[in-house]
């Protein structure tokens, strides 16, 4: 299925679950702009409504308890970027955790064959990798996620694979990681260190790190990766393939990312240290190589770039106390005070 709107064809119909949220609402503006008619799902549980592009036609649904004939699901494409992307709270809620990413992803991979949809587009997690002794994560890895998310979403894929496969719809895996930029929440204090950062320094407190914080990411900025996961939607090339997307160069630890933040916000540095989260790996870097040869992708906007802008998106909406807005459903003496006492 290859659509090219310079020849004036009709571009078709896409569906993208959790359009309300930070890569699904870039992902909308940006099928919109390429003349396709965008239908969205979401729960607003992971973003913020008006994140959601004009023009698209939006439905609120929660995913794991959906109608499977209702109409609007008929489309060309259907993306399910929605999930509850919350690895370190998933040690601590995951019945919540596990319920959402796994049954969304069996009534999505259902519907698909339901509505004869032509393609299926999953975004999972770099949690799928597990910890491999600092090795950069390459597609064809054995999975060893070591929490409840990422063994969610390393089982939502086997499940689409096989409901896909067994009913001749197309499928392809997009795995992003570290996404920064514009529209990301940042008053949520489970996810997003980065937003939690500049909106903790904009409040005039002192970033939160858990453990020494050595632990290695590249960061990736949002638009370049909307761009190559546009293509993916595009070409018979990426059918049938996992896709890590995001860039390999770059790392750094969590410690410098807060330095580089405050040197940017003119923050008089003294961060907090708690004790270091179960299960986190420490050196977590997926390789672009799959996608610069099949997507042509390129990490454009350097780190420091892409915090520019989303010190400017956070700024212009104000800094905000956080909203612990999902339950922890394991409390003992190892979750972090900073959710069992509300600290953030």
């Amino acid at each position: 299925m290859e659509h090219n709107s310079q020849e004036g064809k009709q571009l078709g119909r896409v569906v993208i679950t959790g359009v309300a949220g930070f890569l699904g609402s870039h992902l909308a503006d940006k099928f919109l702009a390429e003349g396709w008619e965008v239908v969205g799902v979401d729960n607003f549980i992971g973003g913020y409504e008006d994140n959601i592009p004009e023009g698209v036609e939006f439905y609120e649904r929660d995913l794991t308890e959906l109608d499977l004939e209702e109409e609007f699901w008929q489309s060309d494409l259907l993306i399910h970027a929605a999930a509850l992307a919350y690895e370190g709270l998933s040690v601590f809620s995951p019945a919540l955790i596990s319920k959402n990413i796994i049954q969304s992803s069996v009534n999505l991979a259902t519907i698909a064959v339901k509505h004869n949809i032509h393609r299926f587009v999953y975004l999972s997690s770099m949690a799928r990798y597990g910890d491999h002794n600092g090795q950069m994560f390459f597609e064809d890895f054995t999975l060893k996620p070591q929490d409840p998310y990422g063994i969610a979403k390393a089982s939502s894929e086997q499940l689409i694979r096989n409901i896909l496969d067994t009913h001749g719809v197309d499928w392809t895996i997009i795995v992003p990681h570290n996404i920064i930029g514009s529209r990301q929440k940042y008053d949520d204090p489970y996810r997003n260190v980065a937003s939690i950062f500049v909106n903790r320094m904009l409040s005039g407190k002192q970033p939160i790190i858990y453990g020494d914080g050595l632990q290695q990411r590249c960061f990736s900025f949002v638009g370049d990766v909307v761009e190559p996961l546009y293509k993916a939607t595009q070409i018979e090339e990426s059918v049938g393939e996992v896709i890590n997307v995001g860039p390999d160069k770059g790392t750094v630890t969590i410690a410098q990312l807060a330095e580089a933040i405050a040197e940017k916000l003119e923050f008089d540095l003294e961060p907090i240290y708690m004790t270091g989260r179960p299960q986190e790996v420490p050196i977590a870097t997926c390789s672009a190589e799959k996608a610069r040869e099949l997507l042509g992708y390129e990490a454009k906007t350097n780190l420091s770039d892409g915090l520019d802008e989303l010190i400017a998106y956070i700024k212009n909406r104000g800094a905000k106390p956080f909203e612990y807005h999902l339950p922890l459903e394991i409390v003992n003496e190892r979750t972090p005070a900073t959710w069992n006492n509300k600290l953030m």
